[in-house]
């Protein structure tokens, strides 16, 4: 692992023991994205085509991507870093809900580079107690993270039995998310960059800017606009954009 080039890849020139301040530079410099799954590319989760994607090429990726990436740094720089398997609930009930999103653990505090727009924006620690918007709580099978919402509660994102989870587990859950046609990342366009000012999202065809407090939406005219959009706000130019085939954007497929 290449850490000077990781460490310039996310604008960090500081202490290499601050792990909030890494980690809060990750998210902030590198995207959230599943263009390869849309592509027919099963992204490859060794370190070598993680560094080439991530580092080198500057792109983005989705959960198994920045997580096993962000791993190999805290390894690399004399952490213990586990890495676990989430059920994510937002949506659907536990019991329906496969074990298909990655995160991470180091000592005390969970850190989840790869949940897109719902990712916390610091470190949480696993005694509960909230870190802004989020929090890690207890349940009977293990540990939840939830978030706050806008009357006051909160929304349960993913449980977890905390148990460690090894590459070969991440390889497998992998190849369902990237190829089956029952996930959503083989069947919508889900895309998210922190800009200097606020952040772009990018769900199929609608585009939500936020910059300085305020927020505006609109929708992409063909691909032509979409990869425009990815060399302008994302930072990487991806020609095969023009030919992106997804499926919740019938005219598309």
């Amino acid at each position: 692992m290449d850490l000077d080039a990781y460490f310039a890849r996310i604008g960090w020139t500081g202490a290499r023991s601050a792990l909030a301040e890494i980690y809060a530079h990750h998210l902030r410099a590198i995207p959230f994205e599943n263009l390869d799954v849309l592509l027919g590319r099963p992204p490859k989760l060794d370190i070598a085509a993680l560094a080439a994607k991530l580092v080198t090429a500057r792109r983005g990726g989705y959960c198994y991507e920045h997580a096993s990436l962000f791993a190999h740094v805290l390894r690399e720089l004399g952490w213990e870093a586990r890495t676990h398997s989430a059920r994510v609930v937002m949506v659907t009930p536990r019991q329906l809900a496969p074990r298909t999103h990655m995160f991470l653990t180091a000592g005390d505090l969970v850190l989840d580079p790869g949940f897109g727009g719902q990712a916390p924006a610091t470190p949480l620690a696993l005694d509960g107690a909230s870190t802004g918007p989020h929090r890690v709580v207890r349940d009977e099978l293990g540990i939840a993270l939830e978030m706050a919402t806008a009357d006051g509660g909160w929304q349960r994102l993913w449980v977890s039995t905390l148990e460690p989870d090894h590459p070969i587990d991440f390889e497998m859950a992998n190849h369902f998310t990237a190829t089956h046609p029952s996930s959503p990342f083989t069947q919508r366009l889900m895309a998210r960059v922190v800009t200097a000012d606020g952040r772009v999202s990018v769900m199929n065809r609608d585009v939500t800017t936020v910059r300085g407090g305020e927020t505006t939406t609109r929708q992409l005219a063909d691909r032509a606009e979409l990869r425009a959009l990815f060399a302008e706000q994302f930072g990487f130019d991806l020609p095969e954009l023009l030919a992106l085939r997804v499926p919740m954007i019938p005219e598309w497929s």
